[in-house]
């Protein structure tokens, strides 16, 4: 068998490293499972289903609550970067409704649903923060310019369409994303519908009690 070649954007990591990233991944991979199930479960519960000592959980993550901002940090990180790809597309709408269902498929928002108001959000997540709100932003206008969106959408309203996706839960996790996808195709539709919505679009800031810590 040829020698795998290494290359600058793929290098190898000494032993070492290479097992603590491979640690990191199962930890954050178990801690997602962990507490979407029970946002009050114990950090030992997240240790032994990722197979990993609870020593080795503690030197990368020193409490549960940098554990549960480090996983929605990470879940937010990964909506921007769904964002910024369906940004490159050339045509709005085909690019916002990639970003829709991509981000339903990654379940970025049953974080939210699940563990918003069980950790202290820190000044670290801000610029991500800041960067969601511009690029959701510059999604709906550029919708809105296609002339496919209805006029009364906001970009507040895509937490709402996909909170609404997240809270779609089965035993089986392939058929809960079938029927995610599903709703948000329904949804889909009806942004493109005529006609006036009920009530005030959300504001800025309405949201944001639901990140105070709850004691």
């Amino acid at each position: 068998m040829a020698k795998q070649t290494e290359t600058p954007d793929q290098p190898r990591l000494p032993g070492r490293k290479a097992q603590a990233a491979r640690n990191d991944g199962l930890i954050l991979e178990a801690a997602r499972a962990v507490f979407l199930d029970d946002p009050s479960a114990p950090i030992a519960a997240v240790a032994e289903r990722a197979g990993v000592g609870i020593s080795a959980l503690y030197r990368r993550y020193p409490s549960k609550e940098v554990l549960l901002r480090t996983l929605c940090h990470e879940g937010l990180r990964r909506f921007n970067s769904e964002a910024d790809a369906a940004l490159e597309d050339s045509d709005g709408w085909r690019g916002f409704v990639g970003f829709l269902e991509r981000v339903v498929e990654a379940d970025v928002h049953s974080l939210t649903v699940r563990l918003a108001g069980t950790f202290t959000p820190d000044e670290t997540m801000l610029p991500d923060v800041v960067h969601s709100g511009e690029a959701g932003e510059e999604l709906v206008r550029r919708a809105h310019a296609s002339g496919r969106l209805r006029p009364d959408v906001g970009a507040l309203d895509l937490g709402l369409i996909l909170e609404a996706c997240s809270a779609v839960t089965m035993p089986d996790p392939g058929r809960t994303a079938e029927l995610r996808q599903r709703v948000l195709a329904l949804m889909i539709d009806g942004l493109t519908a005529e006609g006036e919505l009920p009530g005030p679009a959300p504001v800025a800031g309405e949201f944001a009690w639901r990140w105070e810590r709850r004691s």
